[in-house]
């Protein structure tokens, strides 16, 4: 720790710089679990480095995504559970990545808080390493600012941005996708990171017990259900994409079924999905009933049970079935394409 660098004056309007360096050092034995072989530089520096593998790419291309984990953060506050909410943020911007055929390469994080507390910045980094080690990408760089005024004291805001690349050959477009190819779904593992603003005003979670046992649930409190972090589906998906010809993938954020499937459809066709077919989870069947909100709603605001889906040719599907089970997924045919100008059409 650089005890040299201490500011008397900076420390009595609310900052303290050490607090800073002992929370880097904390990190540091996570982020050593994320180095990947591009990885040219070490925590501390000014920038984060690292070199590109051109091996077997032609014509690298660079994907980038960014994102936050939005008002589930409460959640993490009223629970003082921090060490999961980086799988969030790490898995909301490599999830697009590889919607363009992209294999993650590196990610850096953001956090800004009112009071820089070590130990809490420490799992709420380590929540991000556990993402990138999911995702097969490197930790390499991040900011923790302290800003006392602007945010509370308990509380903090968390950003994180990814890089991939994909030789421009292979960047997934729909242009071969056509009526008779099949849809397939891979399961969320809960309601991921969207939609929380509404989860949160169903449920009043500043005035209920999170903690308690629901039944709907199965027994796990609400609490425990909501913080589930969402699912990377990075590997499983390149996967895929290594054997057979993926069409098109979506990532299921907010606005559920109806915003994001469409994202990967070409003029002129659909997708037909039945909804008895959708393994919805208990927590969107819960969040419906007690919030009474209507189907449409649901399936325009939540993933219902679905994070990801993945278009294939037909003759490829069982293929395609069996190798992202092999690989954890338990992955199910959800609907087809077929002609028309309604994108979604669940019956």
């Amino acid at each position: 720790m650089n005890e040299i660098s201490k500011s008397e004056a900076y420390a009595a309007a609310g900052v303290d710089i050490t607090a800073g360096y002992r929370a880097v050092e904390l990190m540091k034995r996570h982020i050593a679990t994320t180095v990947t072989p591009g990885v040219c530089s070490d925590v501390g520096g000014f920038g984060g480095l690292f070199e590109l593998d051109m091996t077997d790419i032609r014509r690298p291309v660079l994907v980038s995504g960014t994102d936050g984990v939005g008002t589930k953060l409460k959640l993490a506050f009223l629970m003082d559970k921090h060490d999961t909410v980086g799988v969030d943020c790490v898995a909301m911007c490599v999830n697009d990545i590889i919607c363009c055929g992209a294999k993650p390469l590196f990610f850096l994080d953001y956090i800004a808080c009112g009071k820089n507390v070590p130990e809490r910045i420490e799992q709420i980094v380590k929540g991000v390493c556990d993402g990138c080690v999911q995702a097969g990408c490197a930790l390499i760089g991040g900011e923790t600012a302290e800003m006392p005024g602007f945010y509370p004291v308990d509380e903090y805001d968390l950003a994180g941005y990814s890089t991939g690349v994909v030789d421009k050959d292979k960047i997934l477009n729909n242009a071969s996708m056509k009526a008779g190819d099949l849809l397939i779904a891979l399961p969320s593992s809960g309601v991921h990171s969207n939609g929380f603003s509404l989860v949160r005003k169903v449920f009043d979670v500043e005035h209920c017990d999170l903690k308690a046992p629901v039944e709907a649930l199965g027994g796990k409190s609400l609490g425990e259900t909501l913080l589930t972090p969402t699912r990377i589906y990075v590997k499983p998906v390149l996967a895929v994409m290594e054997k057979l010809c993926v069409k098109g993938v979506s990532h299921i954020t907010g606005g559920g079924f109806y915003e994001n499937i469409p994202r990967m459809i070409p003029d002129g066709l659909c997708t037909r999905i039945r909804e008895a077919d959708v393994r919805v989870l208990p927590i969107f069947d819960l969040i419906a009933k007690t919030g009474q909100i209507s189907r449409r709603d649901m399936f325009n605001t939540f993933n219902m049970g679905v994070g990801m889906c993945l278009v294939v040719e037909r003759g490829d599907a069982e293929t395609a079935l069996s190798i992202l089970r092999e690989q954890g997924e338990d992955a199910y045919l959800l609907g087809e394409i077929v002609e028309g100008s309604q994108e979604v059409e669940l019956c």
